[in-house]
């Protein structure tokens, strides 16, 4: 039955909005405040600040980098040495990022063929029996050949096909062996395209001329849009050392930030700079810790064999992140945003017929005034509810 109620209700009963006007200090202030707070937000929030009377476009980018620095080795292994851009950037160009080494460790005149693998909890023996034909582990330098061979005069390993002599990379070379890399510079050359606008721009800006760029090094304070950087001064305003991260490796981001407002003039959207480490060290989590990889350096000796040069490479990636939003003004999105502020002045009507139905004291009495119920009046049913005021 109260189903039938409900849904007779639902079918034949329809609402309209009555108007009262209450005179009270209390709920008229409430109402003033909350609209100067919606209006306010409108204005102050979105339009001033997120500026909502623009159309929006996201950047398009496109990086190419180039690295310039020289320094000079001295070791008994390789004697004296100069190493140049060609020497360590690996590779040459990358997309978005450039790879510089600063520290390596350099396994000489490698040739295939049988040798002792380098001792550990596996590798160890003391008998041929020890050691398994063809055996192969994640960290092995090759194949087993199931013989048990001297590695010095204390130790004996299990012997290995592969290439010889294996690598000895357990201790990393400190200080870094490059590490006159900080004084090395990286020039950035960005160019932006806004497609929604048809507008483009690159970080090399107009007022830059060759003389300045041959002479320029960016800083925050002086030269803040000289697209040359020294890599010691980027780990630097990362917040960390360089000649600490050179030796075992690790991921910088530069990051260039392209905000236009598109309503000024061209000449005000400029690039913003700002750097960090991706690869966060964490003192407490020191397994496998930097960044590092291999690649090796092939030769063909005069007698026709092959030999190679193993290189473990350990160095600071540069990763190029560009990211930024363009505006301008358009009537669209002005409208829609006028719309929107216009409909939330209706939340001061719903919170003040709150106050006012359940808060106040004379509740029962604005309920009475706010709501009239009228019957059918072609059943010639006259008003049952309600007062006529």
């Amino acid at each position: 039955m109260a189903l039938c109620g409900a849904l007779h209700s639902f079918l034949f009963e329809y609402d309209t909005p009555r108007i009262v006007l209450i005179r009270s200090r209390k709920v008229g202030l409430i109402n003033r405040a909350v609209q100067l707070g919606i209006l306010a937000y409108v204005i102050g929030w979105v339009f001033l600040w997120e500026k909502g009377y623009q159309e929006t476009d996201s950047v398009v980018s496109s990086v190419t980098t180039k690295v310039k620095g020289v320094t000079l080795t001295n070791t008994s292994t390789l004697g004296a040495r100069i190493w140049d851009v060609a020497d360590y950037v690996i590779p040459p160009q990358g997309e978005n990022t450039v790879f510089v080494m600063t520290n390596v460790i350099l396994t000489l005149n490698q040739s295939q063929g049988r040798c002792p693998e380098l001792p550990d909890d596996q590798t160890k023996c003391e008998v041929k029996n020890n050691c398994v034909p063809g055996y192969v582990s994640t960290h092995s330098s090759g194949i087993q050949t199931g013989e048990c061979v001297p590695y010095n005069s204390s130790i004996k390993t299990c012997e290995v096909f592969a290439w010889c002599p294996v690598e000895d990379d357990y201790h990393i070379p400190k200080p870094a062996f490059l590490r006159e890399a900080e004084n090395f510079t990286l020039l950035v050359k960005n160019n932006i395209w806004y497609r929604k606008f048809n507008f483009s721009k690159r970080n090399i800006l107009p007022t830059i001329n060759s003389t300045y760029l041959k002479n320029c090094v960016y800083d925050a304070q002086t030269d803040p849009f000289c697209p040359i950087f020294r890599l010691g001064k980027i780990v630097e305003a990362a917040g960390q050392d360089f000649q600490e991260m050179a030796v075992e490796g690790g991921v910088m981001a530069l990051q260039i930030n392209w905000d236009c407002n598109l309503d000024r003039a061209a000449s005000h959207c400029v690039p913003k700079y700002s750097f960090r480490r991706l690869d966060n060290k964490d003192s407490a989590h020191t397994v496998s810790p930097g960044y590092n990889f291999r690649f090796a350096k092939y030769y063909r000796n005069s007698d026709g064999t092959e030999s190679r040069t193993l290189v473990k490479a350990y160095g600071i990636r540069f990763d190029i992140i560009v990211f930024g939003k363009a505006g301008k003004f358009d009537v669209i999105p002005t409208m829609i945003n006028i719309g929107s502020g216009l409909a939330l002045f209706g939340v001061a009507t719903v919170l003040c017929d709150i106050v006012v139905l359940y808060c106040m004291k004379k509740r029962y009495f604005y309920r009475e005034k706010k709501y009239k119920y009228v019957e059918d009046y072609e059943l010639g049913v006259g008003e049952t509810y309600g007062t006529d005021s």
